[in-house]
Order: C-alpha cells, then sequence, then structure tokens
C-alpha cells in the first residue's frame, strides 16, 4: 500500500518554496510526475550518488510531496498530482511548467527511457525469470565487450580508416583487428606515446603528429573517417570535417564520416575545468556543419545514454560522398 508521509499538514509556502528550492529536486518531482521509480532507478535518472538521491528524496517525503510503496525490499516513489494539498498542487504545476523548458530535462527524459526499459520482463520461462538481469548474466558469462567487438566484423577488411583525435588508441585497438591499416591521427605526442604503448604489436596501425586541420593524409586514400569526442575540443570543427572529406576516396564503397559528439548542454564548467571550446551540437548544426564540407546523406542520431556514465548524452553523425 502506498502511503504519504506529512509532518505538518499546514506547512506555509516558504516551506514549500524552500523544499523545491534545489533544482535536483525539482528534477526528481518531475521524474516522479511521470513514473513511479526505486531510489536506485532515481539516482540513474539523475546521475546523482544513491544517497544524494535518498537525501532529496527524504526532504521532498517529509514535505508530502511523494507517496512510498514498498515492494520486497525496494520502495518506490512517485507524485500524484490529484492527491497533492491544494497549496502544493499549484505551486508544483507552475514550478513543472517551467521545469520543462530546461534543456537537461531532455536528457533526465531518456536516460528515464533506459531505466525503464532495464525492467522488461516475461513472466514465463527462463528468460521471463532472467529478463530484468540478462545483460547482467549475459556480461557475467561472456564478458560485457563481446557485443561491440564482434558487430565490427560487418566493416570490409580491405578499409583504411583514418582516426582523427586518436588520443590514447582505444578507437585504433578496436578497428586494427578488423581492417587493412588504421592511421592515428593526434597532435599531441603524449597521446601518441600512450597510442604506441597500446599497441606494441598492430603493426597496422600507422601513428601520426598532426594537427586534425592539416593535410596530414593524402587525399582521397582512405574508406571512412571517425573522429570520436574530439570536435568540442578545436576551435572549428567545421575545418576539421573538411579535412576528413578530403581524405576519402569515392572510387569503391566506402566514403564515410563517423563523428561521435556531445549533445548540447548548459554544463558551463566544463568549458573551464575541462577545455571544452563548445558547449555541444545540436542535431541541426551538426547536419549543416556536414553538409558545408561536403558530404550528403547526413544522418545524425542521439545514442540511448549510458545510465552509469555522468555526462551529458552522445550522439553518432554520419555523412557520405557525394
Amino acid at each position: 500500500m502506498a502511503t504519504r508521509i506529512t509532518s505538518n499538514p499546514n506547512r506555509g509556502i516558504t516551506e514549500r518554496l524552500a523544499q523545491l528550492g534545489d533544482p535536483a529536486r525539482v528534477r526528481m518531482l518531475r521524474i516522479l510526475d511521470r513514473e513511479e521509480l526505486a531510489v536506485g532507478e532515481l539516482a540513474k535518472v539523475l546521475q546523482v550518488p544513491q544517497s544524494s538521491a535518498s537525501r532529496h528524496l527524504k526532504v521532498l517525503s517529509d514535505g508530502g510531496w511523494l507517496l512510498r510503496r514498498p515492494s520486497g525490499p525496494a520502495t518506490y516513489y512517485r507524485v500524484v498530482l490529484d492527491d497533492l494539498p491544494d497549496d502544493a498542487r499549484s505551486l508544483w504545476l507552475a514550478v513543472r511548467e517551467h521545469a520543462d523548458s530546461d534543456p537537461e530535462t531532455n536528457q533526465d527524459d531518456a536516460r528515464l527511457a533506459a531505466v525503464l526499459a532495464e525492467r522488461m520482463a516475461d513472466p514465463t520461462g527462463f528468460f521471463g525469470r532472467y529478463a530484468g538481469h540478462w545483460d547482467d548474466l549475459r556480461g557475467e558469462l561472456f564478458g560485457r565487450r563481446f557485443t561491440d567487438q564482434a558487430l565490427l566484423g560487418l566493416i570490409d577488411p580491405a578499409w583504411t580508416v583514418a582516426d582523427l583525435g586518436c588520443g590514447t588508441g582505444n578507437a585504433a585497438e578496436l578497428l586494427a583487428p578488423w581492417v587493412d591499416q588504421v592511421l592515428a591521427i593526434d597532435a599531441s605526442p603524449e597521446m601518441l606515446d600512450a597510442a604506441r604503448r597500446r599497441l606494441p604489436d598492430a603493426d597496422n596501425v600507422r601513428l601520426i603528429r598532426a594537427d586534425l586541420t592539416e593535410a596530414s593524409v593524402e587525399p582521397g586514400s582512405v574508406d571512412a573517417a571517425v573522429c570520436l569526442l574530439v570536435l568540442h575540443h578545436v576551435d572549428d570543427p567545421g575545418a576539421v570535417l573538411s579535412r576528413m572529406r578530403e581524405m576519402l576516396r569515392t572510387d569503391r564503397n566506402g566514403g564515410v564520416a563517423l563523428v561521435v559528439d556531445i549533445t548540447a548542454h548548459d554544463r558551463a564548467d566544463y568549458r573551464h575545468e575541462m577545455g571544452h571550446k563548445h558547449p555541444g551540437f545540436t542535431h541541426d548544426g551538426v547536419r549543416s556543419m556536414f553538409e558545408q564540407a561536403g558530404f550528403g546523406d547526413v544522418r545524425v542520431r542521439t545514442l540511448p545514454p549510458d545510465i552509469h556514465a555522468s555526462g551529458p548524452a552522445l550522439f553518432v553523425a554520419t555523412g557520405r560522398i557525394r
């Protein structure tokens, strides 16, 4: 049975405003107004430690904003608008309308969808009993990376792939067993040294020190070019895309560029603490950059969020020689 905790039925508007004074609690109420969640699920949606989620839930529960429903070892929380006291309901409706316009709520909604997807269950059979935990069970049996690695087998083994901003070589490490050659390009000698140590036996990986806007690779010499979590660090992302366009060949199947980067966000500390030059990118902005660089068939998709990640959502964009 769901219960609402009320410590003071005559609390005033000032106390209610104080309870909603923390942006995390507003985001929490907004999510719980949509779905009933356990504390661990809510922590994943909001990207906060579970201890922080529990602390905020206590404030909201004590304030009479939430219903609690025990279920086995877990407790689920939700907002039931019609059950809120009149003053709380009126206040929340006003605050919710403003909260829905916050850019961060889109990412909360995406993570909520991912959390709810984890709850899938079929009440019969082995997969019914284990469906909600199947990924964990499969990971324990076979590891966490086999799906991503195996799907790389779909790549044409004759390809030469350029990895712009290769960093320590994690993408080159994944690609090298599946393609003819990887050209790993980075401006930082320290990053290239780390990649060299990471890939001592990958004789089909060539490390190239160069600025990403320089002509470091012969034009028309690569089948695919990738750029992973780099564009938000460079002054002119469009120039990098133009360089990717120049290096791609057009004489056989290929000629594709792939970019993974950060969606638009409002976390100003990233610029100061991590050296980001751009606060992420919108889909329209990415599509425009690709088209201005000479690509066609441009596709941009937001990636499903990793509920264990603490950063903004990512997108993947592809374009082909036209």
